[in-house]
């Protein structure tokens, strides 16, 4: 395990991206700073300062050297910047309000980012205009299957993940999962009035199946069939952390807004493992993690699964991320750890 602690104690981590090679790890914190780790050496490369614009949702590029990441002043802009001397390559212009998620094409140097202006935007590296555009209501977050051919969407205030086929992005959805359906389920009515919209991440397995819907919710993160939509299983939390407070997962380091605004979401504090096997993520306390098991791991009557392992971290989990090419993960809040899994296997569930 290596640890790193961040310049100031009132300095948080709000999302973490590693490079396609796995060597090296970016960390975007609230004191408007991207940190640069190697992740193989296990040392601090460089701090990169953006005072005037901030930062956020900090992601590499297919190339290390190169970064996007979404502006938290000034303007709602995203970012194009090379790491190696500082300097930005191109401006991204087109949003109206805050960008709630970005994510690059595993195949290509497109990306796709959603906003609070109710868009998705779809862009290539090479060009500073949108080549695709969607309106959506609440597009909080997106995320691409492995195979790049498929662009999933959470909108939370429809309770839907819509589907989209890439080759025909200008078309409706192929496919619409509702999960207001989730409502008629005993473990909903057991742990929330209704089901949980406080959505913090979209991601799919590397093998394509699942799709996990990250939550701040008593009932747990939601983890679906990434084909059909149907329920999968809730990964349920440690009993001690419930009930859970609204947005437990830390927001965006965006500067006070009026009430009523819409909070922008942190990166998430779920994600899968390389082979799709396993689930970490936060406990939904203030220290430790938590290994949800997907394939030994036993599910009660009420589809709940509970952690089977417990990751003991003196600190919150606020963000996490695992290595594309090494067995490592990384997680940060106050400080960034990361994580080599071996070390421990003997620990037991939170």
């Amino acid at each position: 395990m290596a640890q790193f602690k961040l310049p100031s104690a009132e300095t948080s981590i709000t999302s973490l991206s590693f490079d396609d090679t796995g060597e090296f790890l970016l960390a975007a914190c609230s004191d408007e700073s991207l940190q640069l780790y190697n992740s193989r050496e296990g040392k601090s490369e460089k701090s990169l300062l953006s005072k005037k614009y901030g930062c956020h949702l900090a992601r590499f590029t297919h190339h290390h050297g190169s970064i996007i990441y979404a502006s938290t002043r000034g303007n709602d802009d995203i970012r194009y910047l090379s790491t190696f001397d500082n300097a930005f390559l191109r401006y991204f212009k087109g949003h109206t309000a805050a960008v709630t998620s970005l994510s690059l094409c595993p195949g290509s140097d497109t990306f796709v980012s959603t906003s609070l202006d109710d868009t998705v935007r779809l862009w290539n590296l090479s060009s500073a205009n949108a080549h695709g555009r969607l309106n959506l209501a609440t597009p909080t977050l997106a995320a691409y299957d492995p195979s790049a051919t498929v662009l999933a969407i959470g909108s939370p205030s429809t309770s839907s993940i819509l589907l989209y086929d890439l080759r025909h992005f200008d078309r409706a959805p192929f496919a619409t999962f509702d999960l207001k359906t989730l409502d008629s389920k005993q473990h909903i009515a057991m742990h929330g009035a209704a089901h949980p919209r406080d959505w913090t991440r979209l991601e799919f397995s590397n093998d394509g199946k699942h799709l996990l819907l990250g939550t701040n919710s008593t009932a747990g993160h939601i983890l679906l069939d990434a084909f059909d939509g149907s329920l999968v299983g809730f990964l349920m939390r440690a009993p001690q952390y419930l009930p859970l407070s609204l947005s437990k997962q830390r927001p965006a380091p965006y500067p006070a807004q009026p009430a009523g605004t819409r909070v922008v979401p942190g990166q998430g504090d779920v994600c899968f493992s390389a082979d799709g096997r396993y689930v970490i993520g936060a406990s939904g306390g203030d220290k430790d993690g938590a290994v949800w098991d997907l394939v030994q791991g036993e599910k009660d009557e009420m589809m709940a699964l509970r952690p089977a392992l417990g990751l003991p971290c003196k600190g919150k989990m606020g963000c996490v991320e695992w290595n594309p090419k090494f067995n490592m993960l990384a997680s940060g809040d106050k400080e960034v750890v990361m994580w080599l899994p071996e070390e421990h296997v003997s620990a037991r569930a939170p």
